[in-house]
């Protein structure tokens, strides 16, 4: 609606807003009982571990303060150094074994390709099953006397994946990527099932084939969901345990102890609380720098979309 004043000129008049059609942020009430499991199951346990870390307890009693004497014990234990880069190195073979195979799964179930609904249902049933159903299925699967291993001598050797370093580090790689690939393949799925269409079609009028379309189109627009996945995969991989203790029990010797299973045993087998917490809390400390590193290199805490300018 237009009005004219004395002067001729014309100005728009705002039409009134309709009631009941104002468009408002939900209030803080909607967030609030997230807000409560959040402090309740999360803060408040990491407060605690936090304060355990500078005591010594047994789990009996009263804890008595340590100070620094637990930190400065773990970092002296080469043991726990080791465990340390053992965690780092899972979590780096997880994340480059996972991240290829989950794309082009995503990107392949996001399709319309014949069958695809029941050979995606039977794919993710690993991620349906606990990780010590997993562990126990592989442990029984591998065993060198009774397992695959004893039938196929000529590419298994001896057998005895769990005996050396390499073998079982393959291991516990290959039983978290058949168990957790499922989840990240459902990452991507979504993700390239929201890449526009007038993109493909585009490129293919340019005459771009499937894999340079692949490259240039679906690889960028999947940028954000590569590093969600990658950010799920390092925190993962840090507080990995029990496929550790039923699949190597941190074996052959210390080569497979990694920094959540070293927790263990300090805290739970040696009644050690005290430096069961630093190393718990330790563990939180490097997940947030490495996620923290990786949100602020790729640039993702600015969250553009990838479809801006569509």
């Amino acid at each position: 609606m237009t009005t004219t004043l004395a002067t001729g000129a014309v100005t728009q008049r705002r039409p009134a807003s309709r009631a009941g059609t104002a468009v408002t942020r939900p209030g803080f009430a909607w967030a609030l009982p997230a807000t409560v499991f959040f402090v309740l199951f999360a803060i408040v346990p990491l407060v605690l571990v936090a304060v355990l870390s500078f005591t010594r307890w047994n789990g009996l009693g009263s804890p008595e303060f340590a100070g620094l004497d637990n930190w400065s014990r773990l970092f002296d234990d080469p043991v726990m150094v080791k465990s340390l880069w053992l965690s780092l190195l899972l979590t780096l073979l997880g994340v480059a074994v996972q991240t290829p195979i989950s794309i082009l799964l995503g990107v392949w179930a996001a399709g319309n390709q014949r069958n695809r609904a029941v050979l995606s249902a039977i794919y993710f049933v690993p991620l349906l099953l606990s990780a010590t159903a997993v562990s126990v299925l592989w442990r029984a699967l591998l065993d060198p006397n009774f397992g695959i291993p004893a039938e196929a001598e000529w590419l298994f050797g001896d057998g005895n994946l769990f005996g050396t370093q390499t073998g079982a580090i393959g291991v516990l790689v290959l039983v978290g990527a058949w168990q957790f690939t499922p989840f990240h393949t459902l990452i991507y799925q979504g993700a390239a099932r929201a890449v526009p269409q007038v993109l493909y079609q585009a490129a293919a009028i340019d005459g771009a084939g499937t894999v340079r379309q692949f490259f240039h189109i679906t690889l960028p627009q999947l940028r954000n969901a590569i590093i969600t996945s990658v950010i799920l995969m390092v925190v993962g991989g840090l507080t990995t345990f029990d496929t550790v203790l039923i699949l190597t029990q941190g074996g052959p010797g210390t080569d497979t102890t990694i920094s959540a299973y070293y927790m263990y045993q300090k805290a739970f087998k040696g009644f050690d609380f005290g430096t069961g917490s630093a190393v718990a809390l330790l563990l939180v400390l490097v997940a947030t720098v490495i996620s923290l590193v990786v949100v602020r290199l790729s640039g993702y805490d600015r969250m553009r979309s990838t479809t801006e300018g569509l």
